[in-house]
């Protein structure tokens, strides 16, 4: 059967485009065409699509079919579409890593998370655009992209938030039921965020970056984007593994069971007041006021958290533009660097191969005070409970260091701000969740949880996601 262009398939779950598959509702190759339509005809309106790979993805669709001709059901994954962020390597493709002097840049190998998801039958139908460099060196405007800006679905004006710009956008606008995306310190909960999709940040280690391009060594994870945080489930424990290509690689799998997580009533949620009343922008107020008393209504004990006075931006900034810029010498020493789009990132570039090692290890070691502080929260806490960001997607034309408003000029406590740099810097897990609109534009929480804890972030995650519908909405294309 043909799939109209306003067919509720696009805004389907995994487990209910799996499900219609398997009750023929459709063939595979149906699908497939229908979200490659889809991707090339709406992608470009949101600057998110960098590479069509439809001819590839109707050859996988065609072999996903025979096997559920023969009833070889391979995981949950099987015959769902979905699009991947363009540092991932894909045999014989372009792999652009959103910037000009990469254009060009074939792999002859598939990165290791697209290899695992073809071994699941998923169906890759095309690569997303991405901030150049995934933001190395650090970057003020929006256009910094060799796609251009990012847009919002929700707003065309909006930012739709980076590194992983292209997989927030496409993931909310039904280009893709889901996406993956990378964050080194933020890149999947911002997109996330702004653009009203539920994103999982794994556990540093937890999946594999082989085929990926690296910002930095000790920071970057790969990660989900998606409808749901069952959504995240079922492509985490796809994607997740050991594997010695990666020497980070923490050994481990995962498996989706948030049944056996604790009961919420054994379980602790920490918070500040501060972060709900001072720091939030005054339109963001009432949904992130709403989120947080939905999360006290979930039976799990609530009680005051604050992390300790560290300078987590600064040490963050630090390990990530020494790694970034050794990582990309060759680009910056061969001049190559000045055609990238954004001049501040140009600068931020070279700068950092200037950085002392003094300063890279004093870095380092108050990472490791870091490290021991959520230790020590972890200690009395399951999950810890902020919003993702403090108010909506910035206009995409304006400088993305602009100041924001917020509801308190002079907040009382540091509360749990920088907890996105921080909890990178620790390796934590984090779960981005929709709770709402501000001036028509999404609002997100996130939950942060100990090394290896996805299931308890997913846990929350189900059980908020059945009791509310943000997560359900849709913008007006």
């Amino acid at each position: 059967m043909a799939i109209s262009a306003d067919d509720p398939v696009f805004f389907a779950t995994i487990s209910e485009i799996n499900a219609a598959l398997k009750q023929k509702k459709f063939s595979c190759v149906e699908l497939t065409r229908a979200f490659c339509d889809r991707l090339e005809r709406l992608g470009p309106r949101y600057n998110c699509l960098a590479l069509s790979l439809r001819e590839q993805a109707i050859r996988k669709s065609k072999e996903v079919d025979g096997d559920l001709k023969k009833d070889r059901q391979r995981s949950p994954l099987q015959g769902v579409p979905y699009a991947a962020k363009d540092l991932l390597s894909f045999a014989g493709q372009p792999t652009t890593w959103g910037a000009a002097p990469f254009a060009a840049q074939v792999f002859h190998t598939d990165a290791a998370v697209i290899t695992r998801l073809a071994k699941a039958g998923a169906v890759l139908t095309g690569k997303l655009s991405m901030v150049e460099l995934a933001g190395g060196g650090g970057y003020r405007s929006a256009g910094a992209s060799l796609q251009g800006p990012g847009l919002n679905p929700w707003d065309r004006t909006r930012w739709s938030g980076g590194s992983s710009s292209g997989s927030g956008a496409a993931v909310a606008a039904g280009l893709a039921p889901y996406a993956l995306g990378s964050e080194t310190s933020g890149s999947i909960l911002t997109p996330s965020a702004f653009c009203n999709v539920t994103g999982l940040r794994p556990t540093y280690g937890l999946v594999s970056r082989a085929g990926a391009m690296a910002l930095s060594w000790t920071m970057d994870k790969i990660g989900p984007m998606c409808r749901s945080a069952e959504d995240c489930g079922l492509v985490l424990q796809a994607i997740a593994g050991k594997d010695s290509k990666d020497p980070a690689s923490a050994g481990k799998n995962f498996y989706f069971a948030p049944q056996f997580v604790r009961p919420f009533a054994d379980m602790v949620i920490g918070y500040s007041p501060a972060d709900w009343n001072d720091y939030p922008e005054p339109a963001a107020q009432p949904a992130l006021q709403q989120a947080l008393e939905a999360f006290r209504q979930l039976g799990a004990k609530v009680v005051e958290a604050e992390l300790p006075d560290l300078p987590y931006s600064a040490v963050t900034g630090t390990v990530i533009s020494a790694e970034g810029s050794a990582a990309f010498e060759t680009l910056i020493r061969s001049g190559q660097v000045d055609r990238l789009a954004d001049a501040k990132q140009i600068a931020g570039l070279k700068a950092g191969l200037e950085i002392p090692a003094a300063d890279y290890l004093r870095a380092m070691r108050i990472r490791s005070l870091v490290q021991q502080a959520f230790r020590e929260i972890f200690v009395t806490v399951d999950v810890l409970l902020a919003p993702a960001r403090n108010g909506g997607a910035p206009k995409a034309a304006e400088p993305l260091d602009a100041p924001r408003p917020r509801a308190n000029a002079e907040p009382r406590a540091r509360g749990l701000q920088g907890l996105i740099p921080a909890a990178n810097l620790a390796g934590l897990p984090a779960l981005c969740l929709p709770c709402g609109f501000a001036e028509g534009l999404p609002v997100a929480v996130q939950l942060v949880s100990r090394p290896f804890g996805e299931n308890t972030l997913l846990r929350f995650g189900l059980e908020y996601q059945t009791r509310t519908d943000w997560h359900r909405r849709r913008p007006k294309l």
